[in-house]
């Protein structure tokens, strides 16, 4: 891989790269609209510096740059905390319930929906993207950029939530519609799915005054509306993997837009959390370097406040100048390219 690409938090600059990055699925989190990217980065690059004071309110956008070419082609994202006084976390929670009689020998098994809120939920992981034609790239990229989060969680644990949540989408049509929206929301609101996510983004106070409070019974709903309850779209499959293999589960809790699931976990044990540790640059590797790889990151005072690449990396058996410090020799070329000489201080995530 050899510096190919590097992975950086998201600058005031990287507007129409992100732009043209967001099209490609225009989600909530990272919608196709330049004034809301603009807003976005605003946001992210006050995060990283910490001028934003309050972590809670903190969201960092981490994009992955070719290097030949200075585009950047894909973004992964960090939300300090989903649900506050003025901006609820909501959720919809799926339950079952069975119904019998004897009387004419009759079972049922319904699928129960109600809307749920929180004032203080999880730290969310999501904004992950990478354009089409990298995705197919031997270097994993969207393992890198998604991988990269857990890192910086790791680097300020004390930040965040005890919990973490992905929200997956679920299967949407072609025209990026959504079933249940049409079955459900849009019968509350009178708003596309659209519409509504737009808005979503900077006020729920609708959602609260408009959707029904009380059980629904999924079976009511036409069962196209039905099937997509807490189900992985297509394109959501690999994230779905790759986050239950290091420790997510589905939550039995889906979005109230669109049923896409919501998988959690405990922050500490997520196994990128837990493998993600501080060290010392013992030496740096410029011939044979080792088949291990590990994703580096540095930080600095200024912009881009957060840096990191995939680098040769092995352990250093060099007695740590500080107690508790690992040592580590980490490839030159890398290190030239985050600023890093040796005894400097970075925070590795060993990929293998």
């Amino acid at each position: 891989m050899s510096c190919a690409y590097e992975i950086r938090g998201a600058v005031l600059a990287d507007e129409d790269d992100l732009l043209e990055v967001a099209r490609h699925l225009n989600t909530v989190n990272l919608p196709a609209d330049r004034g809301a990217i603009r807003e976005i980065l605003e946001h992210t690059e006050s995060s990283f510096s910490g001028a934003i004071k309050d972590p809670k309110r903190r969201e960092y956008v981490f994009v992955i740059v070719d290097r030949a070419s200075g585009r950047i082609v894909g973004t992964s994202m960090i939300i300090g905390q989903l649900g506050r006084r003025d901006a609820p976390y909501i959720y919809v929670d799926v339950t079952e319930e069975e119904r019998y009689s004897g009387t004419l020998d009759r079972h049922f098994r319904h699928v129960v929906l109600k809307i749920g809120y929180s004032f203080g939920g999880p730290t969310e992981i999501g904004g992950l993207i990478v354009v089409p034609e990298y995705r197919k790239s031997p270097e994993r990229l969207g393992l890198l950029i998604s991988y990269v989060r857990f890192l910086y969680l790791s680097m300020h644990r004390d930040w965040f939530k005890d919990e973490l949540l992905a929200e997956l989408l679920p299967p949407l049509e072609p025209d990026g519609t959504s079933h249940l929206w049409n079955a459900l929301g849009r019968k509350f609101t009178d708003m596309t799915y659209a519409e509504a996510d737009r808005l979503s983004k900077r006020n729920k106070e609708f959602i609260r005054g408009l959707f029904p409070e009380g059980a629904i019974y999924a079976s009511l709903l036409p069962e196209d509306a039905q099937a997509v309850i807490g189900k992985v779209g297509a394109q959501s499959k690999g994230v779905e993997q790759m986050l239950r293999r290091i420790g997510f589960h589905y939550a039995w809790r889906v979005d109230p837009f669109d049923g896409g699931p919501h998988f959690t976990a405990a922050t500490d044990s997520v196994t990128l959390v837990q493998r993600s540790h501080r060290a010392r640059v013992a030496n740096l590797l410029s011939t044979v370097a080792p088949k291990s790889r590990a994703l580096v990151a540095v930080e600095s005072g200024q912009s881009p406040f957060f840096r990191a690449a995939v680098t040769p990396w092995q352990p250093s058996s060099e007695v740590a100048l500080a107690p508790r410090l690992l040592g580590c020799e980490i490839g030159e070329a890398e290190a030239a390219l985050l600023g890093v000489s040796r005894d400097d201080e970075v925070w590795i995530l060993p990929l293998e």
